[in-house]
């Protein structure tokens, strides 16, 4: 909110320029006193005291109250402008693997840490909605539901290891649970992110029935494929420690594009850091909060302080010209 002053009818302030007149009237005409004759100096100088140098201070008070009355007059006021601001949020639940293949070497440090970073930098910049998150391996798991808690949900975010469920790629069972999250959501837009290095091998549920659940919600999905185009590296435990082998990437392509096509979203691959951090932009791009400002102006008038102050000073001004201030005829 902010305000701005103005004048109703600027042009009564022309008005103003009758104070300079009168003050040259009053100059050329002198302050209109006879002289007075003393037969001594000194009977003289005792009126030479601070009521005689301030004799002349009603009619400055008088000349101020004028010049109030004439500001007054045209309507000083200030327009106080407002805005008011609606968001309407989205829900958007993060679907993603912890499977062990997310520790390939192909990203860096490994898929699933580059896989954290952008999303958390992602949920960072989308203040007015909802998020939340599910982990997948071969079963699905909420790790936060949806929230507007962002510090909260990157918390758990940073807490999510490989390795807190059984290893294997649940697809179905994690569009399921990321459908649960979403369905009672009153948000006109819903969407998940679903984001996989892998094959379904796992689960109850199929991906497609899952899917079409998620359409029957009014659920919007964006897949990831997430892996470089042929082999990647893994580290592999031996009995020295660890040892870097070459794996081979599969993503089924085509069920990430049937699933992204079926709900209304759409399909990415992944190969490195940069691309991941392109198509989390522009899955941000696409899927904007609506924000309605509308703005509306009040006015306040101000009147009444300059003549309550002219008052005020017409009425100092008459105590002073009839008591202490008063001239002899």
């Amino acid at each position: 909110m902010f305000s701005s002053f103005g004048f109703a009818y600027p042009w009564v302030l022309l008005l103003l320029l009758l104070i300079p007149a009168i003050l040259w009237y009053r100059r050329k005409k002198g302050d209109g006193l006879s002289p007075m004759l003393y037969s001594k100096a000194g009977v003289a100088a005792k009126f030479s005291d601070i009521r005689s140098r301030l004799s002349n201070l009603p009619f400055y008070l008088d000349l101020a109250a004028l010049s109030l009355l004439i500001i007054a007059l045209a309507r000083p006021q200030t327009d106080l402008s407002e805005e008011s601001v609606y968001a309407e949020g989205i829900d958007i639940c993060v679907v993603l693997d912890v499977s062990g293949s997310m520790l390939a070497k192909d990203f860096e440090p490994n898929r699933l840490e580059a896989a954290k970073s952008i999303t958390r930098e992602f949920v960072t910049g989308r203040e007015n909605d909802r998020l939340g998150l599910v982990i997948f391996a071969k079963d699905a798991f909420t790790q936060c539901p949806l929230t507007v808690d962002h510090n909260a949900l990157i918390t758990l975010m940073d807490e999510t290891q490989s390795g807190l469920l059984e290893d294997g790629t649940a697809i179905g069972n994690a569009i399921a649970s990321g459908v649960n999250r979403l369905k009672d959501s009153e948000s006109k837009s819903k969407v998940m992110i679903l984001l996989t290095d892998g094959v379904n091998n796992a689960g109850e549920i199929d991906p497609n029935t899952a899917s079409e659940i998620a359409v029957q919600f009014g659920i919007r999905i964006y897949t990831i494929g997430v892996g470089t185009i042929g082999e990647a590296p893994y580290d592999v435990p031996d009995a020295f420690g660890s040892r870097r082998v070459m794996m081979p990437v599969e993503i089924d392509e085509p069920l990430m594009q049937k699933i992204a096509g079926d709900t209304g979203g759409k399909y990415f691959r992944a190969t490195d850091n940069a691309k991941l951090e392109n198509i989390y932009k522009e899955i941000d791009r696409l899927e904007r909060t609506r924000i309605e400002v509308s703005s509306f102006k009040r006015k306040s008038e101000l009147f009444i302080i300059f003549v309550s102050l002219a008052l005020e000073f017409l009425l100092l001004s008459r105590l002073l010209a009839f008591t202490w201030l008063r001239r002899l005829p």
